[in-house]
């Protein structure tokens, strides 16, 4: 099992930038694919991005492809996502994932360990 911990969320203005952070503990942290997800409210959760196990293999939703970025820091077992121009569409609470295989993964399904979530929120 993987506890995750998310960090980094908070009010932005609409063009703004956020980096958010997911700090894991448990397995080797370079063993397994993460993938970042949201949820607004009244909505399923979505995928957002993902990454394997070495970080050289990145996926993004059609929605934030150009403007977040994913990357994880293997030596300090730490995801982030970097996120860029930021609308009010983007308001969410977020999530981070790990999966049990090295892979990056596409569905919520596919993940086994979730964090708690962090909250953004994009003012116009």
């Amino acid at each position: 099992q993987v506890q995750l911990v998310e960090s980094g969320g908070g009010l932005v203005q609409v063009g703004g930038s956020l980096r958010l952070s997911c700090a894991a503990s448990g397995r080797t942290f370079s063993s397994y694919g993460m993938g970042w997800f949201r949820q607004a409210p009244g909505k399923e959760r979505e995928f957002v991005a993902a990454i394997n196990w070495s970080g050289r293999g990145t996926y993004y939703a059609d929605s934030v492809k150009g403007r977040f970025f994913i990357s994880r820091d293997n030596a300090n077992n730490t995801l982030f996502l970097q996120m860029s121009s930021l609308k009010p569409e983007d308001t969410a609470v977020y999530y981070c994932a790990a999966r049990a295989a090295s892979e990056l993964g596409l569905t919520t399904g596919e993940y086994i360990d979730w964090g708690q979530g962090t909250q953004v929120t994009v003012s116009s």
